[in-house]
C-alpha cells in the first residue's frame, strides 16, 4: 500500500499496485465503492496481465482518508488522484473508471493531460442535475446533517448488498458530499470535457441501463461507446469478458 498528501493538511490519498511494464493502468471506483474490489478480478485476467495497475481509492472512500474539512467536490477528487499519480511517478496511463471514477477521470484529463493517455469509462456521469434515480439521487435527497446523522444507515438499506458491502466503509460526509459533487457537475461539464479530448477514449454501457443519452454526438466526437449485452451498470461483474476485451483494446 502507498499513499500520497493531497490537502494540504496531511490527508492522503491510498492505493494498492502491481509491478509491470508502462503505461499504467489506473483503475478508480464509482460512489461508495473501492477500486480494488470493483476491477481486481480484472487486471487479473491473462489479457491485461504485464501491465502495471493501480487500484486507487478516492478520498473518504476506501483505505484512503476521509477529512472533515475536504469539499469532495468531482475537481478535488481530480486534484487528489493527480497527486497520487505524481507521487507514483505515473505519467500517460490508462484510466479505467467506473460511475463517479469515471466524471473523475474526464476532469483529471482536462486538468492534467501530462497524466492520461486513454480514458475506458464505465457508465460515467457525463452531465449535471442528471434525472432522478438510483445512486446519488438517493443520498442527495436528504441535507447533510440530516444523511450524516441516520439517513446514511437507510440509504445503505435501500443501496442492496452488493452496493453496501463497499458504501458502508465510505465516511457518510465524505459520501455525501462526493454525491453533490457528481450531481453538481465539473466546470466545463463532463460531456464537453470528454468530447472535446483527443485521445483514445471508450464508453460502456450496459444493455440494462437503456440507451446512452447524447450517445450520436458522442460517437461524432471520436468517442468509442460499446453497448455490453446483458449487463447493468456493474459490467465488470455482469460481463467480465467484454469489460476485459475493452480495456485490452479488443471490445
Amino acid at each position: 500500500m502507498r499513499q500520497a498528501e493531497f490537502d494540504g493538511m496531511g490527508s492522503c490519498i491510498r492505493w494498492t499496485e502491481t509491478p509491470g511494464e508502462e503505461p499504467a493502468r489506473v483503475y478508480v471506483h464509482g460512489l461508495g465503492s473501492v477500486s480494488s474490489v470493483y476491477h481486481a478480478h480484472i487486471a487479473a485476467r491473462p489479457e491485461l496481465s504485464g501491465r502495471r495497475s493501480l487500484f486507487v481509492d478516492l478520498p473518504g472512500h476506501g483505505i484512503s482518508d476521509r477529512p472533515e474539512n475536504f469539499g469532495y467536490r468531482l475537481e478535488e477528487h481530480a486534484d487528489a488522484l493527480a497527486a497520487a499519480l505524481d507521487a507514483a511517478d505515473v505519467s500517460g496511463a490508462e484510466l479505467v473508471a467506473h460511475s463517479m471514477g469515471g466524471s473523475v477521470a474526464i476532469v483529471l484529463a482536462h486538468r492534467r493531460p501530462d497524466l492520461v493517455s486513454r480514458l475506458v469509462l464505465t457508465e460515467a456521469n457525463l452531465d449535471a442535475s442528471p434525472p432522478p434515480g438510483p445512486g446519488s439521487a438517493w443520498i442527495t435527497a436528504y441535507e447533510e446533517e440530516e444523511f450524516v446523522g441516520g439517513a446514511h444507515a437507510r440509504v445503505l438499506e435501500a443501496v442492496g448488498p452488493l452496493w453496501a458491502a463497499t458504501m458502508r466503509l465510505a465516511d457518510p460526509r465524505a459520501l455525501y458530499r462526493s454525491a453533490v459533487g457528481l450531481r453538481r457537475g465539473s466546470e466545463p461539464v463532463m460531456r464537453d470535457i470528454l468530447e472535446g479530448l483527443t485521445i483514445d477514449r471508450v464508453f460502456l454501457q450496459g444493455e440494462l441501463s437503456g440507451e446512452l443519452p447524447g450517445r450520436q454526438a458522442l460517437e461524432a466526437a471520436g468517442v468509442r461507446v460499446v453497448t455490453v449485452p446483458g449487463a447493468g451498470h456493474n459490467v465488470m461483474f455482469d460481463s467480465p469478458d467484454a469489460f476485459v476485451a475493452a480495456v485490452a483494446g479488443r471490445g
